[in-house]
């Protein structure tokens, strides 16, 4: 049985959001799906602190920390369209990215060999100095500028499977080479980022990798993504850390995307990533918490993840009733697009 450590805190459920739905209901079902599986307890628990302003500051401009602070200390409410603030929400944002950065430092000092930060909120469409999509603190940017700062790491590869492009994440290294940023989402879906042709800029060119899905693209072809581009790019560039975007949120049953994928297909995900990390960076890995909003599903899909990585031997359930698992050629087109792209860059 591998250790694997857990990130949470009471703090995260006070990030009140109403019937928002990126609401605190995701992770109780997740942490209740844990202990259905009997695989909480064999999991260590990371207890999160909270991030300073100097490892917010290397992506958010303190302007912008400001702004969040002291709208939570009014009360809250939308700090645009998409994303609520309550009174405890900054707090528990500095604990989210505090947490994703406690996660990191544990992994890498070996203390477990891959870890997951269920946080709230989320971060990966959180842009430097701007809250969007849910997201007020780019928790995975924060961690992986603190890995290369503080931990002086130089190759870290981001695997971002949530539905949505992580327009934030994306940004925030489009011209470093020393984060490789793998994105699939669906086609057409909410930011509208995330084509084939943004490959990168600059040092960074050919070190931001976009798949964009059609809908229904199911197991079949997450599996094909990820063993006919992820895995010989990842092997190429052999990342000291990996760093998951999880969202849930390709899954058949969620409301918000269409990519069909099952509880079996993020376990088959996971096992490529798990794979690859065993093979080149020691099995460093840290996930972190992003979208997934049918409650019946998020707390299975999670713990097929985790299952995979800690090896705990679970028999996961699939809720609902899952799609058919096909990937029709016009299905293919995006992903051999987005290879026939990286070959200019690696060797596919």
């Amino acid at each position: 049985m591998r250790k694997m450590g857990l990130v949470y805190d009471q703090i995260f459920l006070e990030h009140n959001t109403g019937s928002h739905p990126e609401n605190a209901m995701r992770l109780k079902y997740i942490l209740e799906a844990l202990e259905d599986y009997q695989i909480r307890d064999k999991m260590t628990d990371i207890v999160p602190d909270e991030a300073s302003l100097k490892q917010l500051s290397r992506f958010h401009p303190l302007r912008y920390i400001e702004r969040v602070a002291s709208f939570a200390d009014r009360g809250g409410g939308y700090l645009d369209p998409d994303t609520v603030v309550s009174a405890k929400s900054y707090q528990a944002a500095v604990k989210a990215a505090g947490g994703v950065i406690n996660a990191i430092d544990q992994v890498i000092a070996g203390d477990v060999e891959s870890a997951f930060a269920f946080v709230r909120p989320p971060g990966h469409h959180a842009l430097a100095d701007r809250s969007m999509g849910f997201c007020l603190f780019n928790n995975v940017v924060i961690g992986a500028m603190h890995a290369k700062a503080e931990r002086g790491l130089e190759r870290i590869l981001i695997v971002d499977w949530d539905v949505h492009h992580g327009n934030g994440t994306s940004d925030a290294f489009y011209n470093d080479p020393a984060v490789l940023y793998f994105s699939t989402h669906q086609q057409g879906n909410f930011p509208g980022t995330g084509r084939v042709s943004e490959v990168g800029g600059g040092a960074g060119e050919g070190f931001t990798i976009n798949v964009p899905l059609t809908k229904g693209t199911g197991d079949t072809g997450f599996y094909y993504v990820f063993t006919q581009l992820l895995e010989p790019v990842a092997r190429q560039y052999k990342p000291q850390l990996i760093i998951i975007s999880a969202g849930f949120d390709a899954h058949h049953s969620d409301p918000l995307a269409g990519l069909a994928l099952t509880c079996s297909g993020y376990a088959k995900m996971a096992e490529i990533v798990k794979n690859i990390a065993g093979d080149v960076c020691d099995g460093r890995v840290v996930l972190a918490l992003e979208g997934g909003y049918n409650l019946g599903s998020i707390g299975h899909a999670a713990a097929a993840v985790i299952n995979v990585f800690g090896e705990y031997g679970a028999v996961i359930d699939e809720p609902g009733r899952p799609p058919a698992d096909f990937t029709q050629p016009t299905m293919r087109m995006p992903i051999d697009a987005a290879i026939e792209t990286q070959k200019k860059y690696w060797k596919l």
